[in-house]
């Protein structure tokens, strides 16, 4: 059966009009005024938004971390997504033993039977050598075109300076686009060694011992490393400091094909909320920075010098010897609680990818420091455009998937964790008033979201055979 939403308001990334969508099957079939289609199922949306489903770009779902494991997996993050009007999610397939194809192949065996809405993969290259270099050529064939590197994480993740270059010259001559996680992985292990000597061991030093001048560096070193790789086309991931913000523009003014993505904890929050008591749940990597770098970032999201908001999501039990209720079933995943002694053990990570749009929309576009617009090209359209989905996804045109998040600007929710749809115990936004939230939710034209009825079922989301993006400078 067609569907035919009726007298909403589109918003998509460059206007905003009054029309009717018609879905037939999978697709957006038609978008007109005074639209009429028989035995078609009508949703009237007058006085509400009609938005492309949200595509979130980085979020890390069932990934071992610390000796426990994130705590949504490819069903329950994407039952989260869809609640706050993200269809799309973008998965890292972590470099294990093997080769690039057996980790690929491993992380589909995850994804594939559970996944609640549409998702692709990102190769991490974390060990390199002639075998992996042949390899990333055949990235694209498996709908791969995108790869990350590390600056951190030494003995671990971190590929060396001249290993990032070949790998930098590699992606860019197959068409593949390098994602940087840019922290000073030396300075970092120096401040941790010195850090537990001294016995400090309190969440606030996870923060004091990744300064955020290691991450201007290393940002400005991966912009240099790509100008000598042949211009190889970059992307800074979750960013964090004011700084970066200032070299993601001096590499653009000197003609770098350089993109960025920041977060939402990095805009509301900082190193003084790992004070707290509950410190541990404010612990991520890159960690909150100052209210200064909060402010700088939102002036790069304000003026689209950073181009894409994703979440990092990657969440964690605070507590994880207290169950909590699931769908009915008692749930408990060790957590946070790990590291309740020393904060190199706490599992680095939080929850936010249903957070992400809702949280935005109130203090983004509520607020007027984006406009409706803006926030549909960093939330749907660019990430889309940048990672090779567009005009598959985060469009609201004839022919692409018929992903639309129906959207009322006047619902307002005291939002919190008795909201929030993660499998996890605790939301970062706990209590916080949000005005404008999505009503209803489709994914290639099935309604997956009905206010707070839960349609979605695992196996439903497809993968994503995505192909080589656009530079957005």
């Amino acid at each position: 059966m067609a569907t035919l939403i009726k007298n909403g308001i589109l918003i998509t990334a460059s206007e905003s009009f009054k029309a009717d969508i018609l879905i037939e099957g999978e697709k957006i079939k038609l978008i007109g005024q005074d639209l009429t289609y028989p035995n078609s199922e009508i949703v009237d949306a007058e006085g509400k938004y009609i938005l492309p489903g949200g595509v979130d770009a980085h979020v890390h779902l069932d990934l071992p971390m610390f000796n426990t494991i994130s705590s949504d997996d490819h069903y329950t993050g994407g039952k989260a997504a869809a609640f706050g009007g993200t269809t799309t999610v973008i998965d890292f397939v972590p470099q294990d033993e093997g080769t690039l194809e057996e980790n690929i192949n491993r992380w589909h065996a995850k994804a594939d039977p559970n996944a609640s809405i549409d998702f692709g993969f990102h190769m991490n290259i974390t060990r390199f050598n002639k075998e992996v270099a042949k390899e990333i050529f055949s990235l694209p064939d498996m709908g791969i075109t995108s790869l990350k590197v590390f600056t951190a994480y030494n003995g671990r993740l971190r590929l060396s300076d001249g290993e990032i270059f070949r790998v930098m010259r590699l992606a860019r001559s197959a068409g593949l686009l390098t994602l940087v996680h840019a922290e000073n992985g030396d300075v970092i292990d120096i401040l941790v060694e010195e850090a537990l000597q001294a016995g400090n061991k309190d969440p606030f030093f996870h923060a004091k011992t990744r300064p955020a001048w290691g991450t201007v560096e290393a940002s400005l070193r991966a912009a240099a490393l790509a100008a000598q790789a042949g211009d190889a086309p970059l992307y800074l991931v979750h960013m964090n400091t004011a700084g970066e913000v200032d070299q993601l523009t001096y590499a653009r003014d000197h003609g770098l094909n350089m993109m960025g993505e920041t977060c939402p904890q990095y805009l509301f929050f900082t190193e003084n909320d790992l004070r707290r008591e509950d410190g541990a749940k404010w612990i991520c990597s890159p960690p909150m920075r100052s209210e200064a770098d909060n402010e700088r970032i939102w002036e790069g999201v304000a003026n689209s010098t950073i181009q894409v908001m994703s979440t990092d999501h990657c969440p964690f039990f605070f507590d994880g010897t207290k169950p909590i209720e699931y769908e009915g079933k008692l749930v408990a995943i060790p957590g946070k609680e790990l590291g309740k002694d020393d904060f190199t053990k706490i599992p680095n990570g939080l929850p936010g990818v249903g957070d992400r749009m809702p949280v935005l929309w109130t203090e983004g576009v509520v607020s007027g420091r984006i406009t409706p617009n803006q926030f549909v090209a960093m939330h749907c359209t660019n990430p889309a455009r940048i990672f090779g989905l567009y005009p598959q996804k985060g469009a609201l045109i004839p022919d692409a998937d018929a992903d639309i998040a129906v959207w009322d600007p006047e619902k307002e929710v005291h939002y919190g964790v008795g909201v929030a749809q993660h499998r996890t115990d605790y939301n970062l936004y706990e209590g916080w008033h949000l005005k404008g939230f999505p009503v209803m939710v489709f994914l290639r034209g099935q309604k997956i979201v009905d206010g707070e009825n839960w349609l979605g079922k695992p196996g439903m989301g497809h993968y994503l055979h995505r192909h080589e993006g656009e530079i957005l400078v």
